[in-house]
């Protein structure tokens, strides 16, 4: 009798198990949504294969966690056969509790009690007093897809210092948000390497960070500010996700959203990053930071809504609606004040120039506001982060004597199709 009993619960255990699998593939087939496992969910997995037997230390943010929003910070700590030793904190720090551009203080995490590295404050290098108790560092944060964006510049002064220390690197491979196939923006030129520009690669790169870490390595692209360092080479290893494939963006996938920055808050606000962030670095308009749409809109107080809508109607610009709105700043640009302006829906993907946007929008306001154009404008003590941001002078000092698109558009996509050529060698993913 206690043998069929058993033989009845394991049966009923089993289709319950059944149900469970067939319901979360249905749950992801109604939503229509790509189920995708990133670098942590492999690496649980296969049981930490490529950590055991070693010293650890990683690099990460709230951006790393499994599918279950479980932290790897957590999840390492507590792996059997793990040895985590270390934490790094990248700008706002390992659990997401500086604000942007605030310097992040080494200190103890408080859940797992281990020393946290800054690599956002007197150093964004690791030191070899920072790696002395590891032999091997994980980099596990997720990315937006523009060379701006400074975690993959702290990536690549973590990889220069594991190869001058004898350190592996070990990249849990996570989406390129924006997919593998968009690729804008010319390369870094000499002058104008930073921390927002530090690799020759252009603008959107099309790469997840896995790819790019491979041909940092094998290219010797990682420069630094002064554009002379000597190539290097580390010992690299990357987890790759399953199910990613390069047409794939982040709003296409069963996989939550964390926000890598305060103003990143969506999946969908990395779609508008690239359209207006390089023109938010002259504070000359407001492109929603400090209100509800950040990277969405563009506004001032001198715009008539609807009169910017129709002349960027009549630009038919590719893959991009316009539509009127007026706002009230809460903070950053014209706080307080009520603007006009415009929010912008991509509506389609592979037709939209992502970083072409805001461009137009600088010529559409040149237009309509000749009294206003951008350049004449803006405070000029911002120029400088605008030129690390394009990478180059040539588009600000080009553009300052148009206020056109077509008169920077071939100088800002010349390096593309090199890049896309040089980066099909590195591709992990189709």
């Amino acid at each position: 009798m206690m043998k069929h009993i058993l033989s009845k619960i394991l049966a009923v255990a089993l289709v319950v198990f059944a149900v469970q699998s067939c319901c979360c593939s249905e749950n992801s087939a109604k939503s229509g949504k790509v189920a995708v496992k990133t670098g942590i969910d492999v690496l649980q997995e296969n049981g930490f294969a490529q950590l055991k037997g070693k010293r650890i230390g990683l690099v990460t943010n709230p951006t790393g966690v499994d599918k279950n929003l479980v932290s790897t910070v957590d999840i390492l700590a507590n792996a059997e056969g793990v040895e985590l030793v270390a934490l790094y904190g990248p700008e706002h720090g390992v659990r997401g509790n500086i604000h942007a551009g605030d310097h992040v203080d080494s200190s103890i995490d408080p859940a797992t009690g281990l020393p946290v590295y800054s690599l956002y404050g007197a150093t964004r290098k690791p030191t070899k007093e920072m790696l002395d108790s590891i032999d091997a560092i994980v980099y596990d944060i997720q990315d937006n897809g523009c060379r701006s964006f400074t975690y993959i510049s702290t990536l690549g002064l973590l990889m220069e210092a594991a190869a001058e220390y004898d350190k592996e690197v070990i990249v849990l491979d996570r989406p390129n948000p924006l997919g593998g196939d968009k690729v804008e923006g010319c390369y870094v030129e000499q002058g104008y390497y930073s921390f927002v520009s530090q690799f020759k690669i252009p603008y959107l790169y099309g790469l997840t960070v896995g790819e790019l870490a491979v041909l940092l390595n094998e290219e010797g692209l990682v420069i630094g500010e002064k554009g002379d360092k000597e190539p290097f080479k580390c010992k690299l290893t990357v987890v790759p996700m399953e199910g990613w494939s390069r047409d794939l963006l982040y709003t296409d996938l069963d996989l939550p959203w964390v926000l890598p920055s305060p103003h990143m808050p969506q999946a969908e606000t990395v779609l508008y990053y690239p359209a207006s962030g390089i023109l938010g670095e002259l504070g000359y308009m407001s492109i929603g930071v400090g209100y509800t749409l950040p990277f969405q809109i563009f506004a001032a107080p001198w715009i008539v809504a609807e009169d910017l809508v129709a002349k960027l109607d009549k630009m038919d610009i590719a893959g991009v609606e316009f539509r009127p709105l007026y706002v009230k700043p809460f903070y950053s640009a014209y706080k307080g004040e009520n603007i006009g302006g415009v929010q912008m829906y991509v509506t389609d993907f592979d037709k939209v120039e992502l970083t072409a946007i805001q461009f137009y929008v600088m010529q559409a306001m040149a237009e309509l506001y000749p009294d206003k154009a951008v350049f004449d404008n803006a405070n000029d003590g911002r120029y400088r982060m605008f030129d690390l941001v394009c990478g180059t002078n040539y588009v600000r000092e080009t553009f300052a004597k148009t206020n056109t698109f077509d008169s920077i558009k071939e100088y800002w996509n010349k390096d593309v199709a090199a890049f896309k050529e040089l980066s099909k060698k590195y591709y992990m993913y189709e």
